[in-house]
């Protein structure tokens, strides 16, 4: 097993980009190129980003990663958001505490690999 695979908040940002996956099955077809391509890229950008900067071999270049891994998680929030507005998503999917979830130990990692 990888290092990164032994991460739980790279195995939480997996779960999230299926979540994603799964929801955006959902979203009309002609969202296809749109808004379900953003948010299934932005969710597998956040699990992508943690992967890649524990493989860097360096915390400082690990941090940059998660930093990345953070600004995707934000972005794919703005995406749901607007996803609600269309009404592509009822704003009771649980995926966003699992997003909440991500982003809070994202930055714990962060502050963790920073603060040495």
């Amino acid at each position: 097993m990888k290092k990164y695979q032994k991460l739980v908040v790279w195995k939480q940002a997996m779960e999230l980009a299926f979540d994603v996956y799964q929801m955006t099955k959902l979203f009309p077809d002609e969202e296809k190129f749109g808004l379900t391509s953003q948010m299934r890229r932005a969710s597998v950008s956040i699990a992508s980003n943690i992967a890649e900067g524990a493989g860097r071999g360096s915390d400082k270049d690990f941090v940059r990663f998660l930093t990345i891994a953070r600004g995707s998680a934000n972005e794919l929030e703005t995406q749901a958001m607007l996803a609600i507005r269309l009404g592509f998503l009822s704003p009771e999917v649980k995926f966003e505490e699992r997003l909440d979830h991500v982003c809070a130990m994202l930055n714990s990692l962060i502050n963790k690999l920073t603060v040495r």
